[in-house]
This record gives structure tokens, C-alpha cells and sequence, in this order.
């Protein structure tokens, strides 16, 4: 067994106990993706075929706004699982971008292999709504902090709670994460020196 996919079997033994026949059908329905660094994992318009979970690397998601600049939704790294799931549960175009900020390694599945899963290993079922669910509470926090914080209460969260995040992207990233412009962010990071 590879290592990315060690990785993704610790993954699942953070949340289930899974047999080793249900992990073999598990880790069998996944299959490696690499990324160089600019390279797109999913781009607006097309539907996406697989959902991914990141053995190795960086990526954002992100949209366009109306005057085409980036807004960024958030950055996976390690461990971390990266869709625009909403695109991908219906098979319908993307309205977000995933692209490498980093050379990168994915394990892979496809719709029909997840909905297969779900049938033969009950337990994905359950995993699956386990982690949306941390998910949606992940992004409900950030929609809130965005409408009630300060943009340094948001800087000073971020840095504190990814600073394995936060170390690896430079200025422009994070203030496109923040909803701030770069000279922004350079006042805020002065002001917390």
C-alpha cells in the first residue's frame, strides 16, 4: 500500500472502525491524480468528475467575481478533502475553481464509485455525512466571522488557527481569502507586528 493511500485509510480510522475487507473496496474505488503547481483540479463551466482527498500539496478553491478578480472559499492542504460538492452531487457545471499552489497529490473518486460504496460499505454512507457535516460547520463559521469580525480578528483567526496553512501562501493569497485588497493586509500585518 502507497503512502497517500495509508493516508487516506488514518483518514477514515480518525471517524469508523472499518473491516479490512470494507477498507479493501474502500481504497479500491480511489485512484491517484497528480497536479504541478497552476494546474486546475476542477474549472468553472465543466462537471466535475471526481471529488479528492489531499495526500500532498496546496490548492484553492475560489470563484470570480463580477470584475473577474479571485475570491477565494479556502485552501486544502494535507488531509483534506476538496469538491465544488455541489456540482459534483448533481453532475452539473462548476461554479468554482480548484487549481494547485503547489505540486500536488490526490486520491480520486468518481460519483458512480461513491454511490457503489455507499451500497456496499454502509459505514461510507455514514462517514461521508460525518465529515459534510464538519464541513458545512467549517464554512458557516467562516460566513459568520466574514459578516461579524474585523478584517485583523479574521487575519489574526487565520494565522493562529492554519498557520501550517497560512506559512506556505503568500500576501495576495491570503488577502483574497481575507476579502481584503493587499495593501490591506500589509497595514493589517503591520499593525500586529
Amino acid at each position: 500500500m502507497t503512502s497517500a493511500f495509508k493516508q487516506l485509510r488514518e483518514q477514515f480510522d480518525k471517524h469508523l472502525e472499518f473491516s479490512e475487507t470494507e477498507l479493501e473496496k474502500i481504497l479500491a474505488c480511489f485512484h491517484v491524480k497528480h497536479l504541478r503547481k497552476k494546474d486546475f483540479f476542477l474549472e468553472a463551466g465543466k462537471t466535475p468528475r471526481y471529488e479528492a482527498f489531499i495526500t500532498k500539496g496546496l490548492v484553492k478553491q475560489y470563484v470570480l467575481d463580477l470584475d473577474g478578480k479571485e475570491r477565494t472559499i479556502y485552501f486544502a492542504v494535507e488531509d483534506w478533502w476538496v469538491s465544488d460538492i455541489n456540482a459534483f452531487l448533481n453532475q452539473q457545471p462548476a461554479t468554482m475553481y480548484i487549481r494547485a499552489l503547489e505540486d500536488s497529490e490526490l486520491l480520486v473518486i468518481s460519483k458512480s464509485d461513491k454511490l457503489k460504496l455507499y451500497k456496499e460499505v454502509p459505514l461510507m454512507d455514514r462517514l461521508f455525512r460525518v465529515m459534510t457535516q464538519k464541513s458545512h460547520a467549517a464554512l458557516q463559521e467562516r460566513m459568520i466571522d466574514n459578516l461579524t469580525k474585523t478584517a485583523d480578528q479574521r487575519y489574526l483567526d487565520y494565522i493562529t488557527k492554519y498557520p501550517h496553512i497560512a506559512s506556505r501562501l503568500n500576501n495576495l493569497q491570503i488577502a483574497s481569502y481575507l476579502g481584503v485588497s493587499h495593501e490591506f493586509l500589509s497595514k493589517i500585518k503591520k499593525r500586529h507586528m
